[in-house]
């Protein structure tokens, strides 16, 4: 016989529906004497293990005894004919129905309120002044009027400037070779060897933060590859750049 192990049940229909279930038997179709054993041994082990069970977990025993004893024995009537009634398993069957069918919307409710309870409304806001009284909106004062537009026209002009910084980078971008080959043709053309130029002359105009580090890492690249050297006097002082001539090698 199938033995259950279970904690807990919300009330004696949710205990059958879990013996039907595991049993794997339809609804309409259950095998009474095995659910009705099955349903009193699991009471008897509660009782077992000082569960208290309450009144309905045994009213619903006392109906699935008498549904039992309805199965195996056929009635008679005065003349000794049996008489074929309509399947006695059907009331029950359609109540543990009707129990599923709100077990399974009262479920459903239960994870739209645990949904909700991450959701957090904006509180309505009173609209009435400018429903009720638009008149009102006119008597502002013109300096206040001045002022929110100055803030609106500064806040459009620091998104402008963004974008425009934005797209900007994103078309002008270069790469450490790419800077290399940009700082040697000014090195080239403006300074003889033994000569320095002005780091800051080797950077790009209108430079940002990105173009002043680019061309910092170029120069150090330079500097490793002995194309040029640097000198600086003092803590985040200027950065002299000092021609190196080429070497090259004799075969």
């Amino acid at each position: 016989m199938y033995k259950v192990r279970i904690d807990k049940f919300e009330g004696p229909f949710d205990l059958l529906v879990y013996l039907i279930q595991n049993a794997k038997m339809d609804i309409y179709d259950i095998r009474v004497a095995e659910i009705t054993e099955q349903y009193i041994a699991y009471l008897k082990e509660m009782g077992e293990l000082n569960v208290e069970v309450s009144s309905e977990f045994i009213v619903l025993a006392a109906v699935l005894i008498r549904l039992k004893s309805r199965m195996l024995l056929p009635r008679v009537n005065e003349i000794g004919e049996i008489v074929i009634d309509e399947d006695p398993r059907m009331e029950l069957a359609s109540r543990l129905a009707e129990y599923v069918r709100t077990k399974k919307i009262a479920e459903m409710l239960q994870e739209r309120i645990e949904a909700n309870e991450c959701v957090h409304e904006k509180p309505a806001e009173d609209m009435s002044i400018y429903i009720d009284s638009p008149d009102e909106l006119l008597k502002t004062d013109i300096e206040q009027f001045v002022s929110a537009f100055n803030a609106f026209l500064q806040k459009k002009k620091r998104v402008a400037d963004v974008k425009k910084r934005y797209q900007r980078i994103k078309r002008d971008r270069a790469s450490i070779e790419e800077r290399i080959n940009y700082m040697g043709m000014i090195i080239k053309d403006r300074v003889s060897v033994g000569e320095s130029i002005d780091f800051a002359r080797l950077v790009p105009e209108d430079a940002d933060r990105y173009d002043v580090t680019l061309s910092f890492m170029s120069l150090l690249e330079m500097i490793k590859m002995q194309e040029v050297d640097a000198k600086q006097d003092r803590n985040y002082g200027n950065i002299s750049v000092i021609k190196k001539e080429v070497q090259t090698d004799v075969q």
